[in-house]
């Protein structure tokens, strides 16, 4: 891909631009104004290009880098570009989206969960508590789940808000995924009271792990 067609595309998302979708977004500490519908109509016209991926990344701005991650090849990246991408990812959307539709694909994944779970910056460590909700659901065994709870009911009420939701998220799906440590994982959600008057729109889950745990359960038939 040539510079031209990054500029293209870089003109194409600033014309999308809207004022109003800032403002919200902006509330939730992304920087960006584009409708996340049509970036991603954008991404199905282009199709996987993995060069203008790493242009788009490179270019700093966050239409752009979500624009990358949805047209990048996940295992096309190491493991040291990935953990750069993380640690430079800054906005909130722009990092879960390249947890969750990169790095979760990527042959790395373990390794980077392992390394970013103990890292000292609380957001790269939110990352490493969001692939261990990954293998919490899909591949426990290996996990210390009673290890986990004890993390999370130790250093959860205190985290700065990005971890803590993350480890949150972790307490919540380890009780309804495994019904051994249910009980102890309510009882942990209603100690701690995390997120217990989150703002929760109606007919939406409350994020308050005992209700969630409770709510999915119910759902699921566990």
């Amino acid at each position: 891909m040539t510079e031209t067609t990054v500029a293209d595309v870089m003109a194409e998302l600033a014309a999308l631009e809207d004022p109003r979708i800032r403002e919200v977004n902006e509330k939730h500490g992304d920087d960006h104004g584009v409708n996340l519908g049509k970036l991603r109509a954008i991404a199905k016209r282009l199709k996987t290009q993995q060069d203008l991926a790493r242009r788009l990344w490179d270019s700093g701005d966050s239409a752009a880098r979500l624009l990358a991650l949805l047209i990048c090849r996940p295992k096309a990246f190491t493991r040291d570009e990935l953990d750069v991408m993380l640690r430079e990812a800054g906005t909130p959307k722009v990092h879960d989206w390249l947890v969750n539709y990169v790095v979760k694909k990527s042959p790395y994944a373990e390794e980077l969960r392992l390394a970013w779970f103990a890292d000292p910056d609380p957001v790269v460590a939110s990352a490493g508590w969001a692939l261990t909700v990954e293998r919490v659901s899909k591949q426990p065994d290996g996990l210390d789940l009673g290890g986990l709870l004890d993390d999370i009911e130790a250093e959860m009420k205190d985290a700065p808000a990005r971890l803590q939701w993350a480890m949150n998220h972790c307490l919540a799906q380890v009780g309804i995924e495994h019904a051994e440590f249910r009980a102890r994982a309510i009882d942990i959600g209603e100690r701690l009271e995390v997120l217990k008057d989150y703002p929760t729109p109606p007919n939406c889950t409350s994020p308050f792990a005992p209700i969630w745990i409770a709510e999915m359960v119910r759902r699921g038939g566990r």
